[in-house]
């Protein structure tokens, strides 16, 4: 029979992120292959000794973010940003989480490090899309300008916020009443929203069945205020297929960059996509600003 230590041992194997154990003492008791692929030290040369030097940035004081592996404190999940050396002698840029262990009586018995490469946060997260020409230009020009905009608020510009809006009615109109359909119903709602945006702002596909809105509003709570109008405005699109007129709401997710830049533009993104995830599932007509205030809107 498989004992619990081996079961263990092979799901932290299978994990995408480097995962490594310490002792009390500093020294190695664990190290996964992801953490073998993205370091280059192999398991074999790490285990029950102190982690090289090259590598020692993993350990550093500053990453350390909770007592447990998993944490779920937003800021305990983005960890920080460590620089290290590969066996071979490169630079390698991790994202870090840091974490005590501790036994059943609070005692710490050691340190995990989970940690990824840097590189994996700067592509910006993409709503679906299914070779749609119109929605990959759109694509590649908010990207532009969400880059320019990002920059500029790093150099003390205006406030920068993303609104990730999903119309809830968009997969269900595409398989019942097809492609076409689909794009008519997306093109009413995109010109609904945008009588709602300020002159600084720009909206635009950002996949299938998704928008972005990049804004201006000072504070996060402007942002989600902002967003409910937006809304609003969504709901009013009179869109008629065959004659049927077919009502339409969003899901709508936010998220506002903070004064000295705490996060990357492709993670204030996510961030912005998994709120307006949770608003998908709570129902759809549904505003959720990260990280994770929610307000359902009437029907």
């Amino acid at each position: 029979m498989t004992d619990r230590t081996e079961l263990l041992e092979s799901a932290l194997d299978s994990l995408p992120d480097g995962i490594a154990l310490f002792g009390s003492g500093g020294e190695v008791v664990f190290w996964n292959h992801a953490a073998e692929a993205i370091t280059g030290f192999a398991c074999l040369e790490m285990l029950r000794r102190p982690i090289p030097e090259a590598l020692e940035p993993l350990l550093l004081e500053r990453a350390l973010q909770g007592d447990a592996l998993f944490a779920a404190e937003p800021e305990a999940a983005r960890g920080c940003l460590i620089r290290a050396r590969h066996k071979l002698g490169h630079e390698v840029q991790a994202m870090v989480r840091t974490l005590a262990l501790r036994d059943a009586l609070g005692g710490r018995i050691g340190t995990a490090a989970v940690f990824h490469p840097a590189e994996s946060l700067d592509a910006l997260p993409h709503g679906e899309t299914d070779e749609n020409h119109t929605v990959e230009a759109s694509q590649a020009e908010l990207e532009e300008r969400l880059q320019c905009e990002y920059e500029d608020f790093a150099r003390g510009g205006p406030p920068f916020g993303v609104l990730w809006i999903s119309v809830d009615q968009a997969l269900g109109l595409r398989k019942t009443h097809g492609y076409s359909a689909c794009e008519a119903m997306l093109d009413k709602v995109q010109k609904a929203i945008a009588q709602g945006l300020r002159p600084t702002e720009e909206l635009g596909r950002w996949g299938d069945d998704d928008f972005l809105v990049i804004c201006h509003e000072r504070t996060p709570e402007m942002l989600a205020t902002h967003a409910q109008a937006l809304a609003g405005l969504a709901r009013t699109a009179d869109f008629r297929w065959w004659g049927d007129r077919i009502s339409l709401t969003v899901s709508i997710g936010g998220a506002q960059a903070e004064p000295g830049l705490t996060e990357t533009l492709a993670q204030l993104l996510r961030h912005a996509q998994e709120a307006m995830e949770s608003s998908i599932h709570a129902g759809g007509n549904c505003i959720t600003s990260a990280p994770g205030r929610q307000a359902c809107l009437p029907s």
